[in-house]
């Protein structure tokens, strides 16, 4: 049996969190909530490890480029991170600060599925 995959979901929009983590939870994720990319960061400072992370952009007291920027900084070079935002025009900010693929708001339940496919199969690959 493969271990669950741990999500990360950094979102201050509550019915956007709620969608999210409903559709992670499908996918039989292990489903954490920050509010902001602060917290994230401070989850991260804590030692707590996640699999894959979703990151949204416009968020208050810490946004998710620089959040992304700050777990990157740390050495967290193999959670899988993505970005998410409804405004398109911050996918090249996302990327220049280290997220692994960026997608538009409302994000798709296939797209994701195949993200926790592709999280799962590296986990499977890494402990052989």
């Amino acid at each position: 049996m493969a271990s669950v995959v741990k999500a990360l979901l950094v979102e201050d929009a509550r019915v956007d969190a709620l969608v999210l983590s409903a559709m992670l939870r499908r996918f039989h994720c292990e489903v954490t909530i920050a509010n902001n990319g602060k917290e994230a960061v401070d989850m991260f400072l804590e030692g707590k490890k996640f699999d894959i992370v979703l990151c949204d952009n416009d968020m208050p007291i810490m946004n998710g480029p620089e959040a992304v920027e700050k777990i990157r900084a740390m050495g967290e070079t193999d959670v899988k991170i993505i970005g998410l935002s409804s405004d398109k025009n911050v996918q090249e900010v996302f990327m220049t600060v280290g997220v692994d693929v960026f997608f538009p708001k409302p994000l798709k339940i296939d797209v994701l599925g195949a993200m926790i496919q592709e999280v799962i199969n590296m986990k499977r690959n890494s402990m052989v």
